[in-house]
């Protein structure tokens, strides 16, 4: 039976402009579009609200926070994927890479990362399969290069898992995001409990793992990446050789570069840059690296991340479009350009042949207020 859904009198966001009309959705697709301020009968009015494609998310931490609520509580895993997909949809996010940790570090007892993605992962798909998530579900490998099981666990995937991303990270201390030791210090000392004597074997430790498997693991993340088809990404790069290395493995984003140095190198590339919403919204990076806005300013930001808070995704593009002058671009940021940069030719734009993946914002001065989420035509939110 076919299904239709029209919204009406709204201020449509379209590649490169907005305009005041319709979007009608058929079976799950766009239709149509056209202009005018008409409401058909049946038709919903917007009244003029924003009407813009689902937003794409492709790093996020938020998973990690349902799972472990508090340190050590390890949530029943299906009701925390759940509750994190329904988080998500309530957002305006209708398509999400959930990013999972790949390579552990099992020989230090006070900061024991084990291995547990495989798990979760068919954990994630097992729910997709059975039509218990709202939205649309990635996976995005983060392979920890400065670790002991990456080739392992990379081992256990394969180009049957939805794997739509790998990145490269590279925690090797008083390299990139934690190039002041300091800072490492206190992020590390807080988050496991550590004393200075502990934290200063972690140190140690993690510069053993770099020495030892550093350029063997980056190569096997490479590889696999090209295995299951994924996109590959960088992480944190700082300095120019870092996005140079990323360039000749093929990286087709960069996810938060720390300096204004490497997000130019990353543009002279044609490496996209991506940067986190939080970071933009509080006016600058808790690690104290460059601010969002800095970037955004200097015409090297393409592509916006919730990173650890999903609500600030939608706030993000906002707030840039206002910074811009140009709601359409702003929005790009979180929808055509996520898109193009995995790959996802079937969403992330309104226009006709697309999934109906759309959201209805109310903009109540900066703010905007979520009135309507659909994924494939079908409201969820």
């Amino acid at each position: 039976m076919t299904t239709e859904t029209i919204l009406a009198n709204a201020t449509l966001v379209l590649p490169g402009e907005t305009l005041r009309g319709q979007v009608r959705i058929v079976d799950g697709r766009i239709a149509e579009i056209s202009e005018g301020r008409a409401v058909p009968k049946g038709a919903e009015d917007c009244g003029g609200d924003l009407v813009m494609p689902g937003l794409i998310e492709l790093h996020t931490d938020n998973l990690e926070r349902h799972i472990e609520p508090r340190p050590k509580v390890d949530w029943p895993h299906a009701a925390a994927i759940i509750a994190h997909d329904a988080e998500l949809a309530s957002v305006g996010i209708t398509t999400v890479f959930d990013a999972l940790r790949v390579g552990s570090v099992v020989s230090n007892a006070k900061a024991n990362y084990g291995e547990y993605a495989r798990t979760l992962a068919d954990e994630i798909l097992a729910l997709r399969a059975g039509g218990g998530l709202k939205i649309s579900h990635f996976l995005h490998l983060r392979a920890e290069v400065c670790s002991e099981t990456l080739v392992e666990e990379l081992d256990k995937f394969g180009p049957e898992d939805r794997i739509g991303i790998v990145s490269l990270m590279d925690h090797t201390p008083g390299e990139r995001q934690f190039r002041d030791v300091t800072q490492l210090r206190k992020y590390v000392m807080g988050k496991h409990g550590m004393s200075e004597a502990e934290f200063e074997a972690h140190i140690a430790t993690q510069k053993d793992l770099s020495a030892r498997h550093g350029a063997v693991h980056e190569a096997a993340a490479v590889a696999a990446a090209r295995r299951y088809g994924a996109v590959l990404a960088s992480h944190d790069d700082t300095e120019v050789g870092h996005v140079a290395r990323s360039a000749e493995n093929g990286a087709h984003f960069a996810e938060f570069p720390t300096t204004v140095a490497a997000a130019q190198a990353c543009n002279d590339h044609g490496i996209k840059v991506m940067m986190g919403a939080p970071n933009l919204i509080r006016g600058g990076s808790h690690s104290g690296n460059v601010a969002a806005r800095t970037l955004a300013e200097a015409e090297l930001l393409d592509i916006v991340s919730s990173d650890y808070v999903p609500s600030s995704l939608l706030s993000a593009a906002l707030m840039l479009g206002d910074l811009w002058g140009d709601v359409s671009r702003g929005i790009a940021t979180v929808t055509q350009a996520p898109a193009g940069a995995v790959g996802l030719v079937d969403r992330g734009q309104l226009v006709p042949g697309h999934r109906a993946d759309v959201v209805r914002v109310a903009r109540l001065g900066q703010a905007g207020a979520l009135r309507g989420v659909w994924v494939e035509g079908k409201r969820v939110g």
